[in-house]
């Protein structure tokens, strides 16, 4: 199956302190893969790589022919100012900016798709409210109606079921899934397991490095998360760039 990512011992990090180091594999075209780990283990360090917001320290990282404007990204809530005074409507719509542009006009079509989009994520009635005076649940699911408007092949999400409420979550999952029967690929850090084990088909395990990657069912077992668990506990943040093995 061809490869969407692909990753040659990628070392990524801020200011040569390596986040995640010696990083080898793949994510395949349509595959629904979870990231999980410790807290500070890398996982969202690993997708601004994918995404191109971090080059790699060290190593080759490749996109296979994807642009930028192929890649949806949600970014954890806490990293997504909310102040700015928008309408729910006018941030659903910007999911079109990769075919309007700056300066072209939405159109008819374009906002009633917007209007689906609300639609399927549970928001009908919220289109003229203010964006800031949504709740974290409201604000999540408005990030992935604007997501169905990007309309892109591939979709990394950041904890994107965090600090929601359980129905929130499980609506926004069935989202997902969709995505995923539509061909579309998926990466998602995520920190509830026994969600990764239901719907998840691949699995990342990382600590900074590799500990397992593959199928769900062969690499999220007690084994691979103590030897994540025990390689947290001697991290040293002040460490540079490791070597090569």
């Amino acid at each position: 199956m061809t490869a969407v990512f692909s990753l040659q011992d990628v070392t990524l990090g801020y200011d040569r302190h390596p986040a995640v180091h010696h990083l080898t594999g793949s994510f395949a075209s349509g595959s629904l893969t979870a990231v999980v780990g410790p807290n500070g283990s890398g996982k969202s360090t690993l997708l601004k790589g994918l995404i191109g917001r971090l080059a790699p320290l060290d190593g080759r990282l490749e996109r296979n022919g994807l642009h930028q404007r192929d890649i949806a990204y949600l970014p954890q809530q806490a990293e997504i100012d909310r102040s700015f005074p928008i309408s729910v409507m006018d941030m659903v719509l910007l999911g079109h900016w990769r075919t309007i542009g700056l300066f072209r006009r939405v159109t008819h079509d374009q906002r009633a798709q917007a209007g689906e989009a609300l639609h399927a994520v549970g928001l009908d009635d919220f289109d003229q409210h203010p964006v800031a005076s949504l709740s974290a649940g409201q604000f999540q699911r408005l990030l992935f109606a604007r997501m169905m408007l990007q309309n892109c092949p591939v979709i990394l999400l950041d904890e994107p079921f965090a600090a929601i409420d359980p129905r929130t979550s499980a609506d926004l999952l069935k989202v997902v899934l969709g995505w995923h029967g539509e061909g579309r690929t998926i990466v998602a850090v995520l920190h509830d397991l026994e969600q990764v084990q239901e719907s998840f088909p691949d699995t990342l395990v990382i600590a900074r490095e590799l500990i397992a990657w593959g199928a769900t069912r062969e690499v999220l077992c007690a084994e691979h998360l103590l030897r994540a668990r025990q390689m947290a506990s001697v991290w040293d943040d002040r460490a540079g760039l490791p070597p090569r093995r």
